[in-house]
């Protein structure tokens, strides 16, 4: 354990003895510990649905003007 606050380190000691300990116990019982595959650390996103809902109205850009409609909207405020 690193630890910047050594009194913290010091508190837990005794806890970290007495699971020591009974690690040993389970161990000299016949007990014994699997070490499994750890789980991924990035799981996969869950899967999109493939339903489209009718109703549901679709939010588009609207089309940029174009460069001919930019130039007649400043002639026209020009002409103001």
């Amino acid at each position: 354990m690193i630890s910047n606050h050594l009194n913290l380190v010091e508190q837990r000691r005794g806890a970290a003895a007495a699971l020591s300990d009974q690690i040993a116990q389970y161990l000299a019982a016949n007990g014994k510990i699997d070490q499994l595959e750890s789980p991924p650390i990035n799981p996969e996103p869950a899967k999109r649905s493939n339903k489209i809902d009718p109703e549901t109205v679709l939010k588009r850009r609207p089309k940029a003007i174009s460069a001919a409609d930019r130039k007649a909207l400043r002639k026209m405020v020009d002409a103001l």
